[in-house]
């Protein structure tokens, strides 16, 4: 959190980094990107840096939004069951009750998990803070019948709404 004198606009470039690169997950490129490009008073609430952040972010090559969506931990997985998830994803997917399944919807969830990455090559992204538990798994179902370009470009909009989340978390 930045710390009440200072605003993202005031930050020097190190802390603005290490404030908000993990915004969008293992990606602080995307903070390095959105302070280089210059950051005015409209960036000091969690509305306006989430527009500069996601502008970097969908300007960034096909490759490197892809990395952006591999760095993503599987819903419910391996992760998460070693406890190796970042904070924020660790409270993410507590909120729609992904901590506590059982083992028959952990074995759904692994196994959805794995035919999503076999047929994407990315995994599953969803704003768990939207949704419920079913509600997650409902998508997952239909998400799964979709062409990996159709379902790039959704993952890409669910980055960017975890992202916006997060954001305001942290600022007004």
């Amino acid at each position: 959190m930045p710390e009440k004198s200072k605003t993202p606009r005031d930050m020097p470039p190190e802390d603005f980094v290490a404030t908000f690169g993990g915004i969008f997950e293992h990606s602080p490129w995307v903070a390095e990107r959105a302070f280089a490009c210059g950051l005015g008073p409209e960036t000091d609430s969690a509305a306006g840096l989430h527009r500069a952040m996601a502008q970097v972010f969908r300007a960034a090559t096909g490759a490197e939004r892809l990395a952006v969506l591999r760095a993503h931990p599987d819903l419910a997985g391996k992760l998460a069951a070693a406890r190796r998830l970042t904070t924020e994803s660790t409270q993410e997917q507590a909120s729609a009750g992904l901590d506590a399944l059982t083992d028959a919807e952990r074995a759904v969830f692994g196994q959805l998990n794995s035919d999503y990455v076999e047929k994407h090559g990315f995994p599953f992204i969803i704003a768990v803070r939207d949704n419920t538990k079913a509600g997650i798994l409902a998508a997952f179902r239909n998400r799964l019948a979709h062409d990996t370009e159709t379902e790039f470009e959704e993952a890409c909009r669910q980055v960017e709404r975890i992202a916006e989340l997060r954001l305001k978390d942290m600022l007004p």
